[in-house]
Order: structure tokens, then sequence, then C-alpha cells
């Protein structure tokens, strides 16, 4: 029998080349992490904005009373 080491016992794999599917499922797990950390800055920038905003309620400008009835351009009456 031959004689066990650790060599023998614990062979190393080669490593593999990368496929083009492993490329493309890579490169575009890469995208759409960065869109994802883009997405959620933007969502907390927005957040913090809408929250400091109704802190910060702005007082409504009301504008002049109307009665409901409309005038006619140029004092013309209607007919």
């Amino acid at each position: 029998m031959s004689k066990l080491t650790q060599t023998n016992v614990f062979p190393v794999s080669q490593s593999k080349a990368e496929t083009p599917m492993e490329k493309t499922t890579r490169a575009v797990r890469e995208i759409l992490d960065a869109d994802t950390e883009q997405r959620q800055i933007k969502t907390a920038r927005l957040r913090k904005a809408r929250r400091e905003s109704e802190a910060n309620p702005v007082a409504e400008v009301i504008g002049p009373a109307t009665n409901g009835v409309r005038k006619t351009p140029g004092g013309k009456a209607s007919t």
C-alpha cells in the first residue's frame, strides 16, 4: 500500500475557467447591485426631504374670494 499523505488524501482541485454564462451573471449582478445602491440612496434622500418638509409646514396662501360669476372680457354683453 502507498503511504497516505495530505496531498494524496485531499487532492487540490484545479480552478475551472469562468464560463461565458458565469461572466454574464456576474456582470448583471454587479449592475443590479449598483442600481440598487443608487436607488436606496435616492430613496433615503427623498424620505429625509419629505420628513423635513412635513416638520416645517408652510402657511397656505388663500386667494381672493370669488362669487362664481365670470366676467366677460372686453365688457361685451352676452346676447
